[in-house]
């Protein structure tokens, strides 16, 4: 009976049915299932607590699917996803066949995006309004983005457009005081610190009050408040977008959001509705902590996480953290560089050790590379941890500002290869094909944790562009040193002699292309530089070997073993070569290990194809 009125939800036409009395109720309900739901899954939790009420007045106001509603980034939309007849399916979240962990097209009519990247939803939600005007079509679009997404220059690109467009939109400023990691700019330091505090909204009350609502004088009042407005309210950074601004209100109180939702819907043209909520509301743990909640494993709701138990492997992430801290300690040029993703890369040691040295320039990928580059340019070492997945946002600027001038910016990219349960969004699939065409950058992919810390190092030490790619999570279980070594630029080494067949193997999948080895009996080669590649090793195990194996956790187009096919032709080495890789096509959520798995890259995949390629080369 616990969620006896939640279980009446199969649509947001079912709860458009309730008498409105009864949706606080049903909030409750919602919110002790998502507590309860993700507790036995895992996924995000901090966020989704804070948009509970929003979630349930969005529904109960708008005609969805035909309104279309566009969330930001996806991680607040575990309530939408409830409310939309996926509540059944919520016990095998971001698990290999179960639901999505953000929204997607091809699992619900009600996600009218797909997202897990931010600030993307103004510019989607005006696309769509913009296709209903053209259609003649009179639906209504609402985007909600939060504070922390704010601060990417794309939500404001597509707002500048939006304004000039007279677009009947409505984008709601779902205002948390809180990105991943703790907020940062000038424009959060404007929503959190005047608009979210009483001063402004209970002056302008009192003033009313007083002056007795007496024509002339209210409009000499309206006029003073424009122009106070203009000193100290977000509000009319925004009207002077073109949008209408309304706000802030309470994200929790359900009596506020639907009646004023109601009337924004009538309105016609651009609007902005800034909401104030709280990440992990409802729940005390979350709400005292809704960092360390927001993305969270299994744990028993009663007790929370247990941080400090099971003492599992060291990740990269901590490797690299460790690394960096140390390097910093050495050399003073150095600085750290994050995208708002402080924890997540491992810099909050070097964040408390060093703060002077330390930037996280919030939500802002592109900005994040040119910046470093701009402090390149100054004689300092800039180090960029950044995910995979999210580097492709600073593509151009990788190009453009770092590479193209040989500066030496250091790219600690984390998550390469397949990430898991975050899916497609998150997968860093693509790094070591859009990486390795650029000139003047060196690209290396660490074994095991002890050679990722030296490749830090050789990068740290290269007069130019690096980058080091590493995975998600832990690898071997090899305890690095403490030292600061470096490795020979574009050497790799033997790690295993066979015969026959020769696997030449690259970052996260050395271990599998070793267990492989001795299956085969086969030559193993931790090739660690994709640029530049080893050449001369390439050529001698093409000399003796009657077949070569490129082994690679990334898209097997363009990738490392297209290099390694590119140096067999300009030599004109006749030997076979099999390239193993991702598949030409996104790959979806599911446990790491299971994945490979399924993609043949784990060590009986490899067996198995030598074993397919070998019998197809005998006469």
């Amino acid at each position: 009976m616990r969620f006896s009125l939640l279980d009446t939800i199969n649509s947001p036409a079912d709860l458009r049915r309730l008498d409105r009395k009864q949706l606080p109720q049903l909030a409750g309900q919602l919110r002790d299932f998502l507590i309860e739901s993700v507790a036995q899954t895992g996924g995000h939790l901090s966020s989704n607590l804070g948009t509970v009420e929003l979630t349930i007045a969005l529904h109960a106001v708008y005609n969805t699917p035909e309104d279309r509603l566009v969330w930001d980034v996806g991680h607040q939309c575990y309530p939408h996803k409830i409310l939309t007849g996926r509540r059944a399916g919520m016990n095998r979240l971001r698990m290999r066949g179960g639901l999505a962990g953000f929204p997607k097209r091809c699992e619900s009519p009600y996600d009218t995006f797909g997202v897990g990247h931010s600030s993307t939803s103004i510019s989607a939600a005006l696309g769509m309004a913009l296709a209903a005007k053209l259609k003649g079509e009179n639906r209504k679009t609402v985007a909600v983005i939060g504070d922390g997404a704010m601060s990417a220059g794309m939500a404001f690109e597509a707002m500048n457009n939006a304004g000039v467009a007279d677009a009947d939109m409505l984008v709601i400023l779902n205002d948390n005081e809180m990105s991943i990691s703790p907020p940062v700019g000038a424009l959060n330091n404007i929503l959190t610190r005047l608009m979210s505090g009483k001063t402004y909204n209970a002056a302008r009350e009192a003033g009313r009050h007083m002056l007795g609502f007496a024509p002339p004088l209210l409009e000499l009042a309206r006029r003073a408040e424009e122009h106070v407005k203009g000193m100290i309210a977000p509000g009319t950074l925004f009207e002077e977008f073109g949008f209408h601004y309304y706000g802030p209100i309470d994200g929790h109180d359900l009596d506020a959001l639907i009646p004023t939702l109601e009337n924004l819907k009538k309105l016609k043209g651009p609007k902005f509705l800034h909401v104030i909520t709280k990440k992990g509301q409802g729940y005390k743990l979350a709400e005292s902590d809704p960092i360390l909640y927001h993305g969270v494993g299994k744990f028993a709701p009663g007790e929370g996480i247990q941080s400090g138990k099971g003492g599992g492997k060291l990740t990269y992430t901590q490797v690299f953290g460790d690394w960096l801290c140390d390097q910093a300690q050495a050399d003073p040029r150095l600085v750290g560089i994050t995208p708002a993703m402080r924890e997540g890369s491992g810099l909050v040691r070097f964040a408390e050790q060093f703060p002077e040295r330390y930037f996280d320039v919030g939500i802002a990928e592109q900005h994040a590379v040119t910046f470093a580059a701009g402090l390149a340019c100054e004689g300092l070492k800039p180090v960029v941890a950044i995910y995979s997945t999210f580097l492709q946002r600073g593509y151009d600027q990788l190009v453009h500002d770092v590479a193209l001038q040989n500066l030496p910016v250091i790219f600690a990219v984390d998550r390469g290869g397949l990430v898991g349960a975050d899916g497609p969004t998150h997968h860093g699939t693509f790094d070591l094909s859009f990486a390795t065409c650029i000139p003047n950058l060196v690209v290396m992919a660490p074994s095991d944790e002890a050679e990722c810390r030296r490749m830090l190092s050789t990068a740290f030490a290269h007069d130019g562009p690096s980058l080091v790619r590493y995975p998600r999570g832990g690898g071997t279980g090899t305890i690095p040193s403490t030292q600061l070594d470096t490795l020979p630029l574009g050497r790799g080494e033997i790690r295993r002699r066979g015969q026959g067949v020769a696997l030449l193997a690259f970052g996260s999948l050395v271990p599998a292309a070793l267990a492989a080895g001795n299956e085969l009996d086969a030559t193993v080669a931790n090739m660690r530089f994709v640029k530049p590649l080893d050449v001369d090793l390439i050529v001698e195990l093409a000399g003796n070997h009657s077949l070569l194996v490129s082994i690679e956790e990334n898209a097997v187009i363009g990738g490392a073993g297209s290099e390694i096919a590119r140096v067999l032709e300009e030599r004109g080495l006749d030997v076979p070569l099999l390239r193993l890789g991702l598949p030409d096509r996104f790959i979806d959520h599911g446990e790491q290990g299971q994945l490979l798995a399924e993609l043949g890259l784990d060590r009986d995949g490899i067996v198995r194809a030598v074993r397919d390629r070998t019998d197809l080369q005998q006469p």
